[in-house]
């Protein structure tokens, strides 16, 4: 399914050196501050690789408008994208789609699903950026929203859309030297290629999916329709689950001291 090399992608990626995010302040680096200019040289190199293809998101819509000038009511800007769940994952919402316009463009914004977009003649990969600084231990990343993930794979069966999306994730293991930051490791992660009995879904963090790039599993070896059909699977069954704890916790010790 892949169209990018991500291969050759991980391999450009290592030993590869950055400027550090504020240099002068040298105050601590958040975790998106420290990833900006690492997902900014991922975007150049498959920029350069892939320059008809590559796009941020909010780059992607603004070119798909701008082509499209006469398409200017809601429906014929969605129509633009010729795929339901690729709709659902890139558009920017009813409000902000129709108040776009040649003279109030798109801009990036933080929440945006893709961190680069690969697409070509229907088919978007959604590539996510991932940093770790390798000096400290931290827990996992928050991913991709699970419940987000749910919808899209309804969206995915309801349409019969199993060979147009791809989600990639490119993890970049970094260690600061002399006043920049140096990658020391990179990986390259399929979503659709891990087990869904193996995601993890911390529900206490805004039902995130958290896992880093490197220890992502990668053997799940039948079809996407058939993956996205067992992810819904044990979606729902995380989901009771946490409905029934927080009845036995929240809800059934109280009933006694209520009065009808």
């Amino acid at each position: 399914m892949n169209k990018v090399d991500f291969n050759s992608l991980v391999k450009s990626l290592r030993n590869q050196i950055v400027d550090r995010p504020n240099k002068s302040s040298m105050g601590t680096l958040s975790g998106h501050a420290a990833g900006e200019p690492f997902e900014k040289d991922v975007y150049y190199i498959l920029k350069e690789k892939y320059p008809k293809n590559i796009f941020k998101q909010y780059e992607y819509l603004n070119d798909l408008y701008l082509r499209h000038p006469k398409h200017i009511t809601l429906e014929q800007r969605y129509a633009l994208l010729d795929s339901p769940t690729a709709l659902f994952l890139l558009s920017r919402g009813d409000k902000a789609t129709k108040e776009w316009s040649p003279t109030s463009i798109f801009e990036e914004k933080q929440n945006d699903t893709a961190d680069i977009l690969y697409y070509d003649k229907g088919f978007y990969d959604i590539i996510d950026v991932k940093t770790r600084n390798k000096s400290k231990t931290a827990m996992p990343p928050n991913i991709i929203s699970a419940y987000k993930l749910a919808k899209m794979c309804a969206l995915m069966i309801d349409n019969e859309e199993f060979e147009n999306i791809n989600i990639d994730y490119v993890e970049i293991d970094w260690v600061e030297q002399n006043g920049a930051l140096k990658c020391t490791d990179a990986h390259h992660g399929v979503l659709f290629k891990a087990n869904p009995e193996k995601l993890y879904i911390n529900w206490a963090a805004a039902m995130q999916i958290q896992f880093h790039v490197c220890e992502l599993d990668q053997t799940w070896k039948s079809s996407m329709e058939n993956w996205a059909r067992y992810y819904l699977k044990i979606f729902v069954k995380s989901a009771e689950a946490r409905c029934q704890k927080m009845r036995d916790m929240y809800v059934t010790p109280f009933l006694k001291y209520i009065k009808d």
